[in-house]
């Protein structure tokens, strides 16, 4: 039961939370209550739950000896030798060949994405983490991944704009993670925990998460001006037809601006005022403000694309 605990420790489980950027596609392209589509994004939703808990398992094998010196990895249960290596390296196997095959028997296209994943993860581990600027693009490619294998699973179209925020959003989000972890560091000096951080500086990781901060709300705000609506039969309440021609616009999306504007101004005070930027997930799920703005968000979209028409 032990070993067991460590496992489900190890793999992190609130790392599972990007994951669901795979549903992207389903709800921005109009797929959400076509027959099976939900059950298809769910099925690669869990697929790429094993892709990232055994990349995980990957880079603690890796980096064991360095995470036995970091001021939190070592907490770790391979660092800390809660979780035997070879029950560790057994997970990772079976986990690989598991989730390939499971994405091949479901889309060709998704089992080339997760494939793509494993790889760049592979490569990131070995070498790219360390490597200033790539290792954040290397860390945002990993969002972008998961939304073309959400598309790919439904054959889903995705709009340009759309495409513009994630990749917005994932550089934010990983220049925000250097950001946080630069100040957790900063009392320690032992190099190897910092192998990357010592080639950034404070004020230009400031200067990149302004920059990914605005490029994020300003390519939502164009793709929400540009986004069609979406009707299924017998889904739309017909809202628009009491309105004055005044208010008769497909642009209704635009409505949602506030809540993603106010998500990344509240991101940016956890950052820099609690420190806590090195852990997007554990921020997305504790800060009350950021879950209540993100449920609303989704309430919101749903509601404009499918039943405002």
């Amino acid at each position: 039961m032990a070993i067991l605990l460590a496992l489900l420790k190890e793999v992190r489980p609130r790392q599972w939370v990007k994951n669901l950027s795979l549903f992207a596609a389903l709800i921005f392209a109009g797929y959400l209550f076509h027959e099976g589509a939900f059950v298809m994004v769910f099925q690669a939703f869990l697929i790429f739950t094993i892709f990232s808990s055994v990349t995980y398992i990957y880079n603690d094998l890796l980096d064991i000896q360095a995470d036995r010196k970091h001021p939190y990895k070592k907490f770790r249960p391979i660092a800390a030798g809660e979780l035997p290596i070879p029950t560790a390296i057994f997970v990772l196997i079976l986990g690989v060949v598991v989730g390939l095959a499971w994405a091949f028997t479901l889309n060709y296209f998704l089992f080339i994405s997760g494939l793509v994943y494993l790889l760049l993860q592979v490569a990131y581990t070995q070498y790219l983490k360390n490597v200033p600027i790539i290792d954040v693009i290397v860390i945002a490619s990993g969002y972008l991944i998961r939304v073309y294998a959400g598309a790919f699973t439904i054959s889903a179209h995705m709009d340009v704009w759309f495409l513009m925020t994630v990749i917005a959003a994932s550089l934010f989000l990983a220049v925000g993670k250097r950001r946080g972890e630069m100040t957790l560091l900063l009392s320690y000096t032992d190099s190897e925990t910092r192998t990357t951080l010592k080639r950034y500086t404070e004020q230009l990781l400031d200067i990149y998460t302004g920059m990914f901060a605005t490029a994020t709300w300003i390519t939502y705000a164009l793709f929400t001006f540009n986004q069609p609506k979406i009707v299924p039969d017998g889904r739309a309440l017909q809202l628009i037809s009491i309105l004055p021609r005044t208010l008769i616009s497909e642009k209704w999306m635009m409505i949602t601006i506030p809540l993603v504007v106010y998500g990344i101004m509240r991101y940016l005070q956890i950052i820099y005022e609690r420190n806590e930027g090195e852990s997007p997930e554990r921020i997305l799920l504790s800060d009350k403000p950021l879950m209540i703005t993100g449920i609303s968000w989704v309430i919101m979209v749903i509601g404009v694309l499918y039943y405002v028409g």
